[in-house]
């Protein structure tokens, strides 16, 4: 179930709709997998040619899980952004590819890569968003689609502000439970709807994070237990929110990726306060990829280990020339030291039995307001 995360490639050109996307009302929850219907943020499709399409979302200006930061001005969090465009390949994959909705998704790997954070400032109203969804690779069995790997480009008001990635395999029910248990060596699948509220798998509770330590103001939104600094990064014990509605909006048999790439967040966002003393109302996610190696079981305890890289000028690599301010993007010549954003590369490594099972790679973004 692994693969390469998806490159960075040249924008794609779609066609124009026909009929203009609407952002009146959300899709049919079943079509992205949420049993809330307050969990969908999706509100359109419209097909393109060769199975690609264009989607919109609307993102709250508040919400109980999205909406706990402590960033200032608030942001829509790039989660929210890579959930959008989560649903949106759910969606399409049902819609324009023939997946039967009873089939299981797996998800392969996840990628959110912003390049104007200025324009998610939370204003005045929802924000309305455009995706512009690529299939890249089609994967077909037997005359039937098995996986499909996407390319998501995301816009605001006309302007890209960055893209996504999603790697998705399907399995009919039966197919599903066949590898879960070979996976699991014949042991029967255990579900979210019976874990006590606050879970670190086998080996005690342990004590979960104060929240404000990683980036957090509700503690019900907590996902690390006993975070502690070692050998220049941290490391710390997956808790597993089985009672939060919108990171388990439905039981589930493993842990969902994005249960998995907030805690990668959170624990990056902890060493980077305790370490390089960033502040998390002051530090923004702009690039967060994952590849996932096996399934994340909810048994074992699951050991999470982030390493710091040196910080750098947002986009040295790249030859990008940008800087942000929260007034908006400055050319490098007229960055001022006080007004720059720098970067700093986080990986982090999840383990369960002493076996990777997901290995994050993301990058804060400083402000220097």
């Amino acid at each position: 179930m692994t693969t390469a995360p998806l490159a960075p490639v040249e924008a794609p050109s779609h066609p124009a709709e026909a009929v203009p996307l609407s952002w009146a009302t959300t899709l049919d929850r079943g079509l992205v997998h949420r049993d809330a219907v307050g969990e969908v943020f999706v509100t359109d499709l419209r097909g393109d040619e060769d199975g690609h399409y264009t989607a919109a979302a609307q993102l709250p200006r508040s919400h109980a899980y999205y909406g706990d930061h402590l960033l200032r001005p608030g942001t829509h969090d790039p989660v929210l952004l890579l959930e959008a465009a989560r649903q949106a390949t759910l969606a399409g994959a049902h819609l324009f590819h023939g997946i039967p909705t009873d089939h299981k998704f797996i998800l392969t790997f996840l990628r959110i890569h912003l390049i104007r954070p200025q324009l998610l400032t939370i204003g005045d109203s929802p924000l309305d968003l455009v995706l512009k969804v690529t299939v890249t690779d089609r994967r077909v069995r037997e005359g039937r689609v098995t996986g499909l790997d996407h390319r998501v480009d995301l816009t605001v008001d006309g302007t890209v502000i960055g893209w996504a990635g999603v790697g998705l395999r399907f399995r009919d029910p039966a197919g599903y439970r066949e590898m879960r248990l070979r996976n699991r060596d014949g042991a029967e699948l255990p579900s979210t709807a019976v874990l006590p509220p606050q879970t670190g798998g086998t080996g005690g509770p342990g004590l979960p994070a104060a929240p404000d330590l990683v980036g957090r103001a509700d503690p019900r939104n907590v996902v690390l237990l006993d975070p502690r600094l070692a050998d220049g990064g941290a490391t710390a014990v997956l808790r597993i929110p089985a009672g939060n509605p919108s990171m388990f909006d439905h039981p589930q048999d493993h842990l969902p990726g994005m249960v998995l790439a907030e805690a990668a967040r959170q624990l990056a966002l902890f060493t980077a306060l305790d370490t390089r003393g960033l502040s998390a109302a002051k530090t923004f996610p702009v690039d967060l990829a994952v590849t996932f190696a096996r399934f994340g079981e909810l048994e074992p305890r699951t050991v999470l280990t982030a390493t710091l890289g040196d910080e750098k000028p947002l986009g040295a690599e790249a030859g990008e020339h940008a800087y942000y301010t929260q007034g908006g993007p400055l050319d490098l010549d007229e960055a001022e030291p006080g007004a720059a954003v720098t970067q700093l590369p986080v990986v982090v490594d999840a383990r369960q039995n002493g076996e990777s099972i997901a290995r994050f790679v993301l990058s804060l973004a400083r402000i220097r307001g």
